[in-house]
């Protein structure tokens, strides 16, 4: 078992990995720190918990997007008004979880 230190969000950790992952692990890692700065350049201070918690949320939004693109026939059209819903919906239970770890703290 290997051990990686990382940088996320202006904070280090040390995490295990299978021998021969420690690469993949600090790329993941710095998708999640880039992720961690957006959202607080975005929105400004808040908790270490907050902030990985929207990274981790965005980060599977982007996932699911991309499978949801690979299982779309290509004669689908791109601007399905149903995506936009989706979105919309998506922000809004961000927001719902947010404003529920802000009263929380």
């Amino acid at each position: 078992m290997a051990e990686v230190d990382v940088a996320v969000g202006g904070r280090r950790y040390k995490l295990a990995c299978r021998d021969g992952e420690e690469d993949q692990l600090r790329t993941l890692a710095s998708m999640v720190d880039r992720k961690a700065g957006d959202i607080t350049r975005a929105i400004g201070d808040m908790t270490e918990a907050r902030v990985l918690l929207m990274s981790a949320i965005l980060l599977a939004d982007e996932l699911n997007d991309a499978k949801s693109k690979d299982a779309t026939p290509p004669s689908q059209p791109d601007l399905d008004p149903s995506y936009a819903q989706a979105i919309e919906r998506i922000a809004e239970r961000i927001e719902r979880l947010a404003d529920r770890l802000n009263s929380d703290a």
